[in-house]
């Protein structure tokens, strides 16, 4: 029995349910489909042949049920918990222990699939569940599944000690932000600025770590977005939830695979959103030479933009954002490319995650243009931790003095609060 707040593995006697599992096995045909019951049926069948009322227990005939049924029609060990609300990532280390991340801790638990081969047989299933593929030749892919949980896959050659699985489990509650105001993550002053500032148009980046709630904060803002508008969303696999948006347009890439189906590049789809009628549009992630064309993007008509990106601070996200421009444009100047960037972005959100696992807004800030020594951030609101009390962080996010220095777009949308 697993101590992990909540998280049970059911109970299995190792050679019993192998023995079972192949006479399961023996009596599937190939060439055919077959519905859940007639799963459950066939399961049933089999325990009576192997004598189950007198070789097993009646929680060992539950566990063993229950654990054929999970392996075929769903994700065999990790079912219960992908069902398990508190558990909000599961990490897949080839054959070692099981481990999770809950209450924002990450947990080792007493279970590991039995073998590689039904490891890789659940990878498949993932991969497939988004139509991708994953193999030798194509070892890492990202995936989605039904619930809209992200998924990476990585198998060998690239992870020798076995396939590795991580799984960040889509939160069924959508967060508005009046949620994250009451917990905490914004003051009522910072949530009402991004509510005008969502309205008035300004081009917004979120940065932050893994796990750091971007794509949280990113679904909070999208509600500010005027119901009239036409947002145009691109991911590498479909997570963000625009539930106020009605003119909603969704694009997804897709790597290259091994049967010779083309990459579908965030590039490509940012091209293809041009022709779309964007009023906005929304990268769900930028992490390479597509950084160039979403500032383009939202230098050429579609402000009111958004997007987030992996860094440790502000400056270090718009510094990752002009190597990434280089990447694509590799004869740019510097200068040229920062100036591009300060054009193209006005305000940018940084998160990050406390020490207690908490994840919070630690600074919004306004890009003012540039200098000499790069891009001018003034920090117009700061995460003021005030204590720690019972492995807690308390702190609030407070406004500083510093003004914001762009005030023409909110005056334009009629918004005379600033300056």
């Amino acid at each position: 029995m697993e101590n992990c707040g909540g998280v049970r593995q059911p109970w299995l006697p190792e050679e019993k349910y192998g023995e079972v599992r192949e006479l399961f096995a023996e009596k599937l045909a190939e060439d055919r489909e077959y519905s859940d019951a007639q799963i459950r049926d066939i399961i049933e069948e089999t325990l009576e042949e192997y004598g189950a009322h007198t070789m097993l227990s009646i929680r060992e005939r539950s566990a063993i049920s229950r654990e054929i049924f999970n392996s075929v029609r769903r994700l065999g060990l990790l079912t219960d918990l992908l069902e398990d609300r508190s558990v909000t990532e599961i990490m897949v280390n080839g054959l070692d222990p099981v481990y999770i991340e809950q209450g924002g801790k990450i947990r080792q638990l007493d279970r590991h699939f039995r073998s590689i081969r039904e490891l890789e047989n659940t990878a498949q299933h993932i991969a497939g569940l988004s139509d991708r593929t994953v193999n030798t030749a194509s070892p890492i892919v990202d995936a989605r599944l039904e619930d809209g949980s992200r998924v990476c896959i990585v198998l060998p050659p690239a992870a020798p000690d076995g396939p590795i699985l991580t799984i960040r489990k889509f939160s069924r509650d959508e967060l508005s932000m009046r949620d994250l105001t009451a917990a905490g993550t914004f003051s009522p002053e910072a949530a009402a600025f991004l509510r005008d500032a969502v309205r008035a148009r300004y081009n917004i980046f979120i940065s932050g770590g893994t796990g750091a709630g971007k794509t949280t904060v990113l679904n909070a803002l999208s509600e500010f977005i005027p119901s009239g508008e036409r947002v145009v969303t691109i991911e590498d696999s479909l997570e963000l939830q625009l539930k106020t948006v009605k003119n909603l347009v969704r694009l997804e890439g897709r790597n290259a695979t091994s049967d010779r189906k083309s990459a579908i590049t965030i590039r490509d789809l940012i091209r293809a959103s041009l022709r779309l009628r964007p009023d906005r549009i929304i990268v769900g992630e930028v992490r390479d030479e597509a950084a160039i064309d979403m500032l383009q993007a939202m230098n050429t008509g579609h402000a009111g933009s958004l997007s987030t990106g992996h860094a440790n601070s502000p400056s270090d996200m718009l510094e990752r954002l002009a190597t990434m421009c280089l990447m694509g444009m590799e004869n740019m100047p510097m200068q040229a490319v920062r100036q591009q960037i300060a054009s193209a972005l006005e305000l940018i959100i940084h998160l990050g995650r406390l020490q207690d696992g908490s994840r919070r807004v630690l600074s919004i800030s306004e890009i003012s243009g540039t200098s000499s020594g790069g891009i001018r951030l003034h920090e117009l609101f700061h995460f003021n931790q005030t204590q720690i009390r019972g492995g807690k962080v308390y702190g609030t996010l407070v406004r500083t003095a510093e003004p914001l220095h762009h005030t023409g777009k909110m005056h334009a949308a009629g918004i005379t609060d600033y300056g």
